[in-house]
């Protein structure tokens, strides 16, 4: 057991690995703290940052392992992640004042 321990941290991609999933997974303990701060639910800004810096790291990942279904899945939240964040910024365009 211990041997496969090791034998997995000493391989640099599976540190990548972990770390892309903490990140992605971070953005659910944002999303809560900022919902209990403000009493109600809330999708912040930093889960959507959160939610494509840890996909692109798991999808590049998934590209390494060469394992097609966890590509599919990343790549796919990819572009709803992208595409929330294009609407968000659309909207702050929209509402902030002509200079």
């Amino acid at each position: 057991m211990l041997t496969a321990v090791i034998a997995f941290i000493a391989n640099p991609w599976n540190i990548f690995g972990i770390f892309g999933q903490v990140f992605f997974a971070s953005r659910f303990i944002i999303q809560w703290f900022v919902s209990e701060m403000e009493g109600r639910s809330v999708i912040p800004l930093a889960f959507w940052y959160c939610s494509v810096g840890g996909g692109v790291m798991l999808l590049t990942y998934a590209i390494y392992r060469e394992e097609p279904v966890f590509i599919a899945g990343q790549a796919g939240g990819l572009i709803v992640y992208g595409r929330n964040l294009y609407l968000i910024f659309r909207e702050k365009g929209r509402r902030s004042p002509k200079t």
